[in-house]
Order: C-alpha cells, then sequence, then structure tokens
C-alpha cells in the first residue's frame, strides 16, 4: 500500500514532520535503520558521563505511541528513486508514498585527513557518544598508563567547545579530589582563528578565558594533518601526543543525499528550494541536516542547528498538508532563536533572538536551558524532568567519581523497559 507520506529519518526533522501529519491523520511511514530518535544537542553530556545514552534516546514507537497512522519500519535504505518518491531497502523492499521527505541526517566529514576515520571518535550519534564514554571510563581506570590523561580534541565549534569544557572541568575535579596524578594535557584544534566562529569576539574572548582556566590548550590557526595511534600531526610540523582523539571538526551530508539525484552543494547537501521541496521532483522535500536550507526572509543558507532541524521538519509537513488541499506551499520562513554554547557549569554564552542580544554565564545558561526544552519537547513529553536535571546540574557540587566511575543516573521517562532505544555499539554510525 503507497503510504500518504514517506520519510526517511528519524531524527529532529524526520519526527517533528511525522508528528504534525499523524497529527492531522495522514498515513505516514518513517524508516530508519534505528529503532530511536536521539537529541544530538546533548552527545557531549553523553560522552562525559553527566547523561545516560537512554536519556537523550527514545524509541520511535514511544514517540509515535499516540499517533496510530504513524508507523515504523526499521531498514536500511539503500537508495532512493525520487521520480516515483520510493525508498528502496538492503533487502528489496520498495516503500512509495504519495510524497516522500528525505530527512536522512549528517555524518562526520574527516576532510580527507589521514587517520582520522580510522584512530579518532566522531561525536554524531548516541552510539559515537556511548564508544567515547566508555572509552574514556577505561582510561580514567587505569590512569597511571603512559598518555591515559593526554586528549585531543578536534573542532572549535559548539560541540568541541562543550565537549573540551566537560572533560576538563572533570579531570580537573577528579585531580582536586585525589583520585586523578596531576598528570596529562587537553588540547583543542582547530584551523580557525577563534572558538566558536560563528559568536561574536566577546564570545571568543569568554569561551577562550573559560578553556584555559581548566587548563586546555588551545592551538587556533592550526589545521590537523593526520591522526594516528596515540597523537596527531599538524599542519606547522609539530605534533601532540593524546591516546584519546575527539573529532568535532565538522559535518557531511547522509551518503544518500549524494546518491538521490538532485543537486548537491556545501556539505554534501541537497540543495531545496525555499518551500523545501527537490528541483525537478515532484513531491519530494528534503529537510533538516541533509539539505541546504534557505531562510525566505533573509535568503540566506541556514546553519546546521537542531532548531532549524525541527523548524523545517514541521514547515515540510505544513506544505505537504497546504499540496494535499489544493493550496500553494509556502517559503520556509525560519524562527531565529539564537546560538549557544555550554563550557561547563555556570559557564556558558549564548546569542539570543535574531538581534543577537549576548549574555554570558548563568543567564546564557537559563537561555541554553530554555532553548534546549522547547526542542527536546518535541520528543519527550516530560520536560519536567530534564528541567530538574538541568538546574541541578548547575547548583550540586562536581559528583566527579560518580559521574566518572558509575553509570549516569537515568531520566525515567516511563515507567516500562519499553521505553529504551537498542544501542548497537558495534555498528558505524
Amino acid at each position: 500500500m503507497t503510504a500518504d507520506v514517506v520519510i526517511l529519518g528519524g531524527g529532529l526533522a524526520g519526527v517533528a514532520c511525522a508528528r504534525v501529519l499523524g497529527a492531522e491523520g495522514l498515513r505516514v511511514t518513517l524508516v530508519d535503520r534505528n529503532d530511536y530518535t536521539q537529541f544530538q544537542p546533548l552527545l557531549y553530556q553523553v560522552a562525559t558521563s553527566q547523561l545516560c545514552a537512554e536519556d537523550i534516546a527514545r524509541p520511535l514507537a514511544t514517540v509515535f505511541a499516540e499517533l496510530p497512522t504513524v508507523g515504523v519500519v526499521l531498514a536500511d535504505v539503500e537508495s532512493t528513486r525520487l521520480s516515483d518518491r520510493t525508498l528502496v531497502c538492503r533487502d528489496g523492499t520498495t516503500l512509495p508514498g504519495e510524497h516522500l521527505v528525505i530527512a536522512a541526517g549528517a555524518r562526520p566529514n574527516f576532510f580527507g585527513v589521514a587517520g582520522a576515520d580510522e584512530y579518532s571518535f566522531p561525536l554524531y550519534s548516541v552510539t559515537d557518544a556511548e564508544r567515547l564514554r566508555l572509552h574514556l571510563r577505561e582510561l580514567l581506570d587505569n590512569p597511571g598508563e603512559e598518555g591515559a590523561l593526554d586528549i585531543v580534541v578536534v573542532g572549535a565549534g559548539p560541540t568541541g567547545v562543550e565537549t573540551a569544557g566537560a572533560l576538563a572541568e572533570l579531570i580537573q575535579a577528579l585531580r582536586a579530589s585525589g583520585h586523578l596524578p596531576d598528570t596529562g594535557s587537553m588540547h583543542l584544534v582547530d584551523h580557525g582563528p577563534t572558538l566558536l566562529a560563528p559568536f561574536s569576539d566577546k564570545a571568543h574572548a569568554y569561551a577562550q578565558k573559560k578553556l584555559t582556566g581548566h587548563g586546555v590548550e588551545l592551538h587556533l590557526g592550526r589545521r590537523v594533518t593526520a591522526v594516528r595511534r596515540g597523537g596527531v600531526d599538524l599542519d606547522d610540523g609539530t605534533s601532540l601526543v593524546a591516546r584519546t582523539v575527539i573529532w568535532a571538526g565538522g559535518e557531511l551530508a547522509a551518503p544518500i543525499a549524494g546518491d538521490a539525484g538532485p543537486a548537491t552543494g556545501r556539505g554534501g547537501r541537497i540543495n531545496v528550494n525555499t518551500d523545501l521541496t527537490v528541483e525537478g521532483f515532484p513531491g519530494v522535500y528534503a529537510i533538516g541536516d541533509v539539505a541546504n536550507v534557505t531562510d525566505a526572509a533573509s535568503a540566506s543558507v541556514l546553519p546546521q542547528l537542531g532548531s532549524v532541524a525541527q523548524q523545517s521538519g514541521a514547515w515540510a509537513a505544513h506544505n505537504i498538508l497546504r499540496t494535499r488541499a489544493g493550496e500553494q506551499p509556502k517559503p520556509f520562513g525560519y524562527k531565529d532563536k539564537g546560538i549557544m554554547a555550554m563550557i561547563g557549569r555556570n559557564a556558558a554564552v549564548a546569542e539570543v533572538g535574531k538581534h543577537r542580544h549576548e549574555v554570558e554565564g548563568p543567564l546564557a545558561f537559563a537561555a541554553w536551558l530554555g532553548v534546549h526544552a522547547l526542542l527536546l519537547s518535541g520528543v519527550h513529553a516530560k520536560v519536567d524532568a530534564f528541567l530538574t536535571w538541568a538546574w541541578d546540574y548547575v547548583d550540586r557540587d562536581h559528583a566527579a567519581m560518580v559521574e566518572a566511575y558509575s553509570a549516569p543516573r537515568r531520566i525515567v521517562w516511563a515507567h516500562s523497559e519499553s521505553d529504551r532505544p537498542h544501542l548497537d555499539l558495534d555498528r558505524k554510525s
């Protein structure tokens, strides 16, 4: 049976689209290789033992439990036939729809750096975060091993800065409590001249002060030329020793974008029309991190943010509803909530709203909290649990031993064990 809408991808964009359509009673088939949706802005907190993987990955079946017309198919999609709006699965199954939405997400961009894929830990999925957490825990259990506490983070965007800040803060607390020796080093490398490039100069300075205050050594204006077992090489001829290399150096669209047929642009993403449709393929939309999405008001291509993904997903759904009602689809209008990054407890930078009102410290954390709660509410019904955790994160003393040496405590979203995702750590994201 042909569905009203087939959606490829169960991330923020795909889920937002499916929720709007399901609420209107359309027959939706959402296809993903995983049985869960994940909340990417908090991956670094899983990696640094502040949250359980289950806290940011919720089963799709649970997400759509109250939307009976939304069905979830677990499958690896081999290819897309955009001409007839059909997904072709690896087992040969075909899934046709009257409308097709591509929301396949992103993957790490290693920029051709030798050894990066093999020897670094990317941070683009919940399984990536869990692998990194287990690796770090093993090293913290054996801190006397040579280089065990030497860490390099590649990339000075929000993911890299947030990860470096959280790890440096944790290690500093463990040293202060006598549980780690005063050895090892933390490095942050980026080819650009500043931290958090999209932010203001004031935010750059604030982030630099906080990171260096926690002992992070910055290597800005330096490019990684190779990642190898035991460290990285830089373009100035120097090398950094590290048992752990974390890659936060950028992202590419999922491979399906390049195989689908339409024109791709920066980051291998599908170039879409202002109404989120794919040129030359009626009834086909591309949203979220797999697409170069343009804001109708500014005519600028929007960054890969959770808010862009979620809003584009909902907008595509409303355009599908308009089309089915015989109306014209509308150009995507993005509501800018700002940009923000957390560097540690009580340390954050935020530029909020269209006019980029800038705040730092606890006020910036409050802004960070509000935006993430709004994004999370599209996936989880019980935002209050997240809010409780977040304020606890700011106010409580460092429970460094608990965070580093045991499984982090879990937010209980439901009382059933069925509300647990199935994470396959042996499969690459």
